[in-house]
């Protein structure tokens, strides 16, 4: 029996009415369906007078989940397709987004499709792509003391955000550099719509193989975006005495401390996004973001 699995925002009454409907489909149509929240995958911030998270990045899949499933249908908004991204992408499943929050920069399709979304899956009439995540993880010495899969970025900056400090980034091979700044975003293409985008940063389509460093408020005109192969592993190294907050996918992070180093390497597990249809990302930024909308009606 083919399985499908559904993450579902249980805190939404929308996503849990449509995760019903959905099952019920699936069901009548001999699959079989695992069904888990997607606080699985909300790592949260921690507590900083508590052990923290020493666990790796897997620790996100579901026990129910595995390889076998075909695909799994996510409900909800963009924070709830970065947390399915967590738990799905260590097992190589493909996950289908439907939009039932706000924005949904993420979703593949929306509620007034659901229908024809469901008849598309049952046919196999499907494509995957997939997109770099980033493993980020908070080392002291040789312990790793926290770790989290990214898709969107990792910021790190000290509290409150106002107050600048000193940042010594090493990228792979190249000699490390100092930035001024009140903080640093590593982003992906994926995350480049995001907070790095509201820093400044470029945007960038997400076939292509690169990372963005992008510093948050620089003190200096030299500092500006970097955009790098995401071959090359990033160790950022806090030059200041005060502890830095660390804050991953805006849902997760900790406390970093001046003996403390984040290192942020590509992960070899994508997250595989299901495409119903040929994606055109320039569309989503024009739709979404209002990107190349003209300003003044052209002449005729």
């Amino acid at each position: 029996m083919p399985r499908v699995g559904l993450i579902v925002n249980d805190g939404k009454d929308l996503a849990l009415s449509t995760a019903d409907a959905i099952e019920a489909r699936f069901t009548a149509a001999g699959h079989g369906v695992v069904r888990v929240s997607s606080s699985g995958g909300m790592v949260g911030f921690a507590n900083p007078d508590q052990h923290l998270r020493t666990q790796g990045y897997r620790a996100c899949v579901p026990g129910s989940f595995a390889s076998d499933l075909s695909l799994a249908i996510v409900l909800g908004g963009d924070g709830t397709v970065l947390s399915a991204a967590r738990m799905t992408a260590p097992i190589g499943v493909p996950i289908l987004t439907i939009n039932t929050g706000h924005l949904g920069f993420l979703a593949e399709a929306y509620l007034d499709q659901l229908d024809a979304v469901i008849e598309q899956l049952l046919a196999g009439d499907w494509s995957i792509e997939e997109r770099t995540m980033l493993v980020v993880s908070v080392m002291r010495g040789e312990q790793r003391r926290w770790e989290v899969l990214c898709l969107n970025e990792m910021a790190l900056h000290r509290e409150p955000l106002t107050s600048m400090c000193h940042f010594e980034v090493a990228i792979g091979r190249h000699a490390p550099v100092d930035i001024a700044a009140d903080g640093v975003i590593l982003a992906t293409p994926t995350g480049s719509t995001a907070y790095a985008l509201s820093a400044g940063g470029p945007v960038i389509t997400p076939d292509c193989a690169v990372l963005q460093l992008t510093p948050i408020a620089a003190h200096s005109l030299a500092s500006r975006a970097l955009v790098f192969s995401d071959s090359e592993p990033v160790t950022i190294f806090p030059a200041t005495p005060e502890r830095l907050m660390m804050v991953v996918d805006g849902s997760a992070g900790c406390y970093i401390w001046p003996e403390d180093r984040v290192l942020i390497r590509r992960s070899d597990d994508p997250v595989r996004f299901v495409r119903l249809a040929d994606h055109e990302f320039f569309q989503v930024l024009r739709n979404k973001l209002g990107w190349g909308l003209p300003h003044v009606a052209k002449p005729g």
